[in-house]
C-alpha cells in the first residue's frame, strides 16, 4: 500500500484554498457592487421625483430630470447635488403655452422640505405655433422673420398684418410694434394691437427660479430665449403624498 505524496498534496491544498478565497472575494465584491447599484438607482429615482415635483409647479407641466456624474448615494450624507438638467416640452410661463425648456440647476442643497439652488441657466423656445395658440382668438397665424428680428402676425383672418419685435430691456422682455395695417393700407384699431402686444409681453415675463432673460433671438421657427438665475429655493411638498428631498 502506497502512502500519499505529501510533497504534491500540500501545493494542491494551497491552490484550492487560494481558489476558494478568490471565489469568496469575488462574490463579496459582486454583492457590494450590486447593493451599491441598487441604492444608487433608488437614490436617483427619489431625488428625481422630489426635484421634478417642485419644478413642475413653476413650469406648469411635467418635466424630465437627469443628473450629473456625482453618485447620489453621497447626497444622503452631504445633502449636495452637483447639477441637474430639467427638460419640458410644454412649459407654461404666465399665459404662454407650447414653450420648450431645457434648464440646468447648479449646486443644489437638499434639506427635506425644500431644496436650494446656487445658480441656474436655461434655454426657452417659443414656437410660432405656440405663440399663435397663446393668442388664440386674437390672431390667425404667426411667422417669425430672423432677418428683421421680428414676428409677422396675421390678424382678422389674415386681412390685417402686425409686425412686432421682442427684445430685452434691462432684465425684462419688451415687445414693440413696428407696423399694423389692414389690407396693407388702413391702420388696425389700437385696442386690438394693444391686446396682442400685452398678451405676448405677459407670456415673456414669468420664469422659474427667479431667472431673467440674458439673450433673445428670433429664429426661423419662433423665439429663443436664454435665461440665467442666481440663488433660489424650490418649493417644498404641499402634502405628505409628495416626495420630500
Amino acid at each position: 500500500m502506497s502512502l500519499p505524496d505529501t510533497a504534491t498534496a500540500a501545493p494542491r491544498r494551497g491552490r484550492n484554498v487560494r481558489r476558494i478565497v478568490l471565489i469568496v472575494g469575488i462574490v463579496i465584491v459582486l454583492a457590494v457592487v450590486g447593493t451599491a447599484v441598487g441604492f444608487e438607482t433608488y437614490a436617483r429615482k427619489h431625488f428625481s421625483q422630489c426635484i421634478a415635483t417642485q419644478l413642475e409647479k413653476s413650469l406648469g407641466s411635467k418635466v424630465s430630470v437627469s443628473f450629473g456624474a456625482k453618485p447620489l448615494l453621497f447626497t444622503y450624507v452631504d445633502h449636495k447635488v452637483g447639477s441637474v438638467t430639467v427638460t419640458s416640452d410644454d412649459a407654461q410661463f404666465g399665459p404662454a403655452v407650447g414653450m420648450k425648456v431645457r434648464a440646468t440647476l447648479h449646486d443644489i442643497t437638499t434639506n427635506g422640505n425644500n431644496a436650494t439652488v446656487g445658480s441656474s441657466d436655461a434655454e426657452a423656445t417659443w414656437s410660432d405655433d405656440g405663440i399663435a395658440q397663446t393668442l388664440q382668438g386674437l390672431v390667425s397665424g404667426v411667422t417669425s422673420d430672423p432677418s428683421s428680428n421680428s414676428l409677422d402676425v396675421k390678424v382678422l383672418g389674415g386681412l390685417a398684418d402686425l409686425q412686432v419685435t421682442p427684445h430685452i430691456v434691462g432684465d425684462k422682455i419688451q415687445v414693440d410694434t413696428n407696423k399694423a395695417t389692414l389690407l396693407g393700407v388702413i391702420g388696425i384699431p389700437n385696442d386690438l394691437v394693444d391686446n396682442i402686444v400685452k398678451s405676448m409681453t405677459q407670456s415673456l415675463q414669468s420664469y422659474p427660479l427667479d431667472m431673467h432673460p440674458s439673450q433673445l433671438t428670433v429664429t426661423d421657427t419662433g423665439i429663443q430665449v436664454k435665461l440665467t438665475g442666481g440663488a433660489s429655493t424650490l418649493q417644498g411638498p404641499e402634502n405628505q403624498n409628495q416626495v420630500s428631498c
